[in-house]
């Protein structure tokens, strides 16, 4: 009898233990997230072609992604250029799948351009951002030893400034700034990139580069940026850069209340910068995991070290704050969103 009752507390012993024990692997309860991604190919659509910023930053963010995603899936990069950025921007909107898979580094400036009609339909604030890796400020800058030291002296004086088309920025930053801020500004277009604008430069055919991003900068010319020794006319942002506290952004430089918010409106391209997004209506629960995963891999330990060693400049943003400056874009008046159309044509 006694044997008996001692095997009867040793089974019920054991069944508690059980109740508590972890169950294991294969009959835990599943992650509807990380099962559906595990094994995949996730696919990173950059929206311009090899080598430029938005092709860094994108390559960058698959390196480390896919780590912190459940499930682990690997992710690649499809270069799509064309329609300054729009073509990759209306596939992932309108040709992708809308399950999670399809990432893309598309233009900063997509939700003005759709605003001001440049681009074609789409509603960006159906596209989901996983969040910003760097905000993108283009300066006005000219080379050590240039003949002008700030703005007001701009105001002052001719400068011959280098641009690109009439969409890219290093063309529609100096033309605002003329025609909103008074500057002397003299632009000298055609020129394909940066780099022949900052040989331009050098040979002394233009005074100043229209638009000039800091990361490439960082990463090309640091002294330029970390040491002052070129010279800063303005800064594309909202609020100034901690590296460039002392040089004024756009919308400081404004004369009138219009000229003011148009310059604004310009800026906030710069808050998008190089921010990473997804598709429309990805399932809730997987965007909410993209999202984690992208905050994740900010704060991971193997990227922030690549980022240091590559010399890369990261300036992180929630998709919340990516959210509210399309919203705040959506709501510019006609008036400024006419300005703004007129620069860029």
């Amino acid at each position: 009898m006694a044997l008996h009752r001692y095997r009867l507390r040793a089974t019920f012993a054991m069944l508690v233990l059980l109740a508590f024990a972890p169950l294991p692997s294969a009959v835990r309860a599943a992650d509807p997230v990380a099962d559906f991604y595990r094994g995949k190919q996730l696919r990173m659509i950059v929206g311009y072609g090899v080598g430029g910023g938005y092709d860094l930053y994108g390559r960058l963010v698959a390196e480390f992604l896919g780590k912190h995603i459940p499930g682990n899936p690997n992710i690649v990069v499809e270069n799509m250029p064309g329609a300054g950025g729009f073509k990759a921007a209306e596939y992932i909107y309108t040709v992708a799948p809308k399950d999670g898979t399809v990432l893309g580094s598309v233009s900063q400036t997509l939700a003005l351009d759709v605003a001001t009609g440049i681009a074609g339909n789409i509603d960006v604030a159906k596209l989901n951002y996983l969040g910003r890796v760097t905000s993108e400020i283009d300066v006005g800058l000219g080379l050590p030893g240039s003949p002008f030291k700030s703005f007001d002296d701009a105001r002052k004086q001719q400068i011959v400034v280098a641009g690109g088309s009439g969409t890219a920025n290093a063309a529609v930053l100096p033309s605002a700034l003329k025609q909103f801020a008074g500057a002397k500004f003299k632009l000298v277009q055609g020129y394909k990139g940066t780099s022949e604008m900052l040989l331009a430069a050098e040979r002394k055919e233009v005074d100043l580069v229209g638009g000039i991003g800091i990361p490439e900068l960082l990463v090309s010319h640091p002294d330029w940026i970390l040491k002052r020794t070129a010279v800063i006319l303005y800064q594309n942002a909202l609020t100034r850069s901690p590296l460039l506290k002392d040089v004024p952004t756009l919308a400081e430089l404004g004369v009138t209340p219009e000229g003011k918010a148009v310059l604004r409106a310009l800026a906030s391209t710069a808050e998008i910068g190089r921010s990473i997004l997804t598709t429309p209506d990805v399932p809730v629960e997987r965007l909410k995991a993209l999202r984690a995963a992208f905050a994740a891999m900010l704060a991971d330990a193997d990227f922030k070290a690549a980022v240091k060693k590559r010399n890369i400049e990261v300036d992180p943003a929630t998709p919340e704050r990516i959210d509210a400056i399309v919203k705040e874009t959506k709501k510019l008046s006609p008036s400024v969103l006419a300005a703004v159309k007129a620069l860029e044509e």
